[in-house]
């Protein structure tokens, strides 16, 4: 399968755009990352009537700087500046955060959401026996990934190919594109679950940005959204939110039914950088190997970067000198899990580092000057924090049941912000298990 644009997006609704009574669905889905896409294909499956609203765009994925920049980096939609002058970013496109990630595969944190009465093991059963999620052969391993393995198991670091939700066999050598949006195909998006969504008969219109969710008393009966500049209105017997781990509060609150100020994790990030006297990379695949502490709430990972985003880094801590060492530098990301704090408004999110998230990264950012130097990288620095994966917002026990049910009737919520706890990894994978866990209820209720 290819990279198909998702032009079902645009002109399918003839009834929809006319006057007098709303039209009705089975169930309306408010986003399509993982875990939207991944409900309205299995219930579209069941012959469900869906109706998919995704305010981002389904446009092919062209692999480029401009076009990933219009799903994460316009502020206040795909990008957040926090109070600490630190950057959090999503996704705003059809599939979501899952176009432009890292195509980690890390599996759910199951204790976690046992904890909670959530058991994801059948689920993730299903997804692992039809998405791709294996370590990359050594032929797709770039050179700097392999120096920075080589380098990490000669400290004695349990460093190991990470599983990645890339298909090989359509995957290239000296590409750089996975974090603009890979334009071949050989990165598992959720995109894929929405084309067979719409094959099985959903609706997905695109360039749809829901205002709020329409209640009568304690049920919820529908979605007022707006698009082309129009408000409109469409009712569901049933409704999934899945905007995202901003998004979503933030919709229910607009709609009166969550207070303000929801907090959460983001999974902060440093990028610590290094340059190699001849090396020769700089265009491959990000995350091919790295080591995960879970008592220590720790992760480490290769992280090639495309060149302008390289130049941001080294631009945005004053390195100008390091500006056109990209092909000669070797890049670890030190990720780690965040306590859960700060506060998400109407359009703006503030989450700065606590001190025991302080503490973690001064740690993993140690760790990853010793495994630079061991490799034998010099001119090492570092970028300011980042993040890239907000949840928590909606938690599984306080803001849904587990069941993901809200406590308005009708209502549920199946995206990153019902994940019950911090744990600073890849959320894709979980998040699909709990759409297809959600299916699987729905279908039963």
């Amino acid at each position: 399968m290819g990279n198909t644009g998702l032009h079902t997006c645009v002109g399918r609704y003839g009834p929809m755009h006319t006057t007098g009574n709303p039209p009705s669905f089975d169930l309306v889905v408010i986003g399509s990352g993982p875990g939207g896409a991944t409900v309205a294909r299995e219930m579209a499956r069941k012959g469900e009537r869906v109706l998919i609203l995704e305010r981002g765009t389904g446009a092919p994925l062209k692999g480029t700087l401009g076009q990933m920049a219009a799903m994460a980096a316009v502020p206040g939609r795909g990008a957040f500046f926090n109070r600490d002058a630190s950057l959090l970013v999503q996704g705003v496109t059809a599939g979501g955060s899952s176009a432009i990630n890292f195509a980690t595969a890390m599996a759910p944190p199951l204790p976690l959401f046992d904890a909670v009465g959530v058991d994801l093991r059948a689920a993730l059963n299903a997804i692992q026996a039809e998405v791709p999620m294996a370590p990359l052969p050594d032929a797709l391993i770039g050179p700097a990934a392999k120096h920075v393995m080589h380098a990490a198991q000669s400290l004695g670091h349990d460093w190991k190919k990470l599983n990645k939700m890339i298909y090989p066999e359509v995957c290239r050598t000296g590409c750089w594109r996975c974090v603009y949006g890979c334009p071949f195909g050989a990165k598992w998006t959720a995109r894929r679950f929405l084309d067979d969504a719409v094959a099985a008969g959903a609706e997905l219109l695109c360039g749809a940005t829901a205002r709020r969710i329409l209640h009568q008393g304690q049920a919820a009966v529908g979605v007022e959204y707006q698009h082309l500049n129009q408000t409109r209105q469409v009712h569901a017997h049933r409704i999934v939110l899945a905007g995202g781990g901003i998004a979503s509060p933030q919709l229910l609150h607009a709609s009166g039914l969550m207070a303000s100020g929801a907090a959460h994790f983001s999974d902060p990030v440093v990028a610590v950088m290094g340059s190699l006297p001849g090396l020769q990379a700089g265009a491959e695949v990000p995350m091919a190997g790295g080591m995960h502490w879970a008592s220590e709430g720790i992760m480490l990972a290769d992280m090639s970067l495309p060149r302008p985003m390289y130049q941001a880094f080294a631009m945005q801590v004053g390195r100008f000198d390091r500006l056109f060492a990209h092909q000669k530098t070797l890049t670890l990301m030190v990720k780690i899990r965040d306590e859960i704090g700060g506060r998400i408004g109407p359009r703006w999110v503030n989450k700065s580092l606590q001190a025991s998230d302080k503490s973690r990264l001064q740690h993993g950012v140690k760790l990853a000057r010793a495994i630079l130097s061991q490799a034998g990288a010099k001119q090492v620095f570092q970028s300011w924090h980042f993040a890239a994966h907000p949840g928590g917002s909606i938690r599984i026990g306080e803001g849904v049941d587990p069941n993901l049910q809200s406590p308005t009737q009708n209502l549920f919520v199946c995206d990153a912000s019902v994940i019950p706890g911090a744990w600073g990894l890849p959320p894709t994978l979980t998040l699909l298990c709990l759409g297809k866990r959600l299916a699987d209820h729905l279908t039963a209720a």
